[in-house]
């Protein structure tokens, strides 16, 4: 990961909605949600929801996929820990485990994500 696309993200999920939204995707790993689902477990305008899905979508954090009528959601798992060890890479003078932090367990893939990150 390189500086330009960690700020993009950031943006990304730089508002309370989008954070939450992100939030809920993890917590729903490689199942995902379909987007009526999202906004009404957040409580969140349709129209509202699209504008920061887009948002999400467009920076690759999280990805879309038509099933029928609905749209599920999934967050990119990958690219979540990329962003983490990017953060963490250079801890400590980049010994980050002297830092209490396991870049090991972040950065390895998430069990719960499928394979190809739907």
């Amino acid at each position: 990961m390189n500086k330009v696309t960690a700020v993009t993200i950031f943006e990304s999920l730089a508002s309370g909605v989008r954070l939450e939204v992100y939030r809920l995707l993890v917590r729903n790993g490689a199942e995902g949600v379909v987007a009526g689902e999202i906004a009404s477990t957040l409580g969140v305008p349709p129209t509202n929801l699209s504008f920061h899905l887009k948002a999400l979508t467009h920076t690759g954090l999280v990805s879309v996929e038509q099933e029928g009528r609905f749209q599920r959601y999934r967050a990119n798992l990958s690219m979540m820990s990329e962003l983490i060890a990017y953060l963490t890479d250079e801890c400590c003078g980049g010994n980050p485990e002297l830092c209490g932090v396991s870049v090991k367990s972040v950065s390895a893939e998430c069990a719960c994500s499928s394979s190809d990150d739907k």
